[in-house]
């Protein structure tokens, strides 16, 4: 089997770790990486189905990476540092601490039932936390007000 091209999006991810030559020996193996938040991002988890939602309300122009995981209904949206504090009312929504691992595939790639919704362009756009927690806010999405997107 050739060797597989690394992606833009993979690399950026890398960096993450404080040593992003190990993540590729592991995605090498084809196993999931064991990434931690605090350095590029933040990783929000929540529930599948009302991240398909709050995604359609957000728009695929202001998404983010999202990682989901169907079989256990999980999903992890990757924010900046700091989202924390606009977040953490948000019962729907867990803010993982600075350090907390995510464990993640390429960013091409689905392994052991993990992949991206939303795939990591290698850019380190993530998503707003403000457009977040509006779509996740108190009584369930809702639609953004134009002054968001301002």
């Amino acid at each position: 089997m050739p060797p597989r091209t690394r992606n833009p999006g993979s690399e950026w991810l890398a960096l993450s770790a404080p040593d992003p030559a190990e993540i590729h020996r592991v995605w090498a193996q084809d196993q999931l990486a064991h990434l931690p938040s605090g350095r590029l991002w933040l990783a929000v988890e929540t529930d599948l189905l009302r991240s398909v939602d709050a995604m359609q309300r957000i728009g695929p122009d202001r998404l983010g990476p999202v990682l989901v995981y169907p079989s256990a209904d999980l999903a992890w949206w990757l924010v900046p540092c700091g989202a924390e504090e606009s977040l953490d009312d948000l019962g729907r929504l867990t803010v993982q601490p600075e350090g907390w691992m995510l464990r993640c595939p390429l960013a091409d790639r689905c392994i052991d039932g993990r992949g991206w919704m939303e795939r990591p362009d290698g850019s380190g756009y993530l998503t707003d936390p403000a457009a977040l927690g509006a779509a996740f806010g108190p009584g369930g999405p809702m639609r953004l007000p134009v002054s968001a997107f301002v």
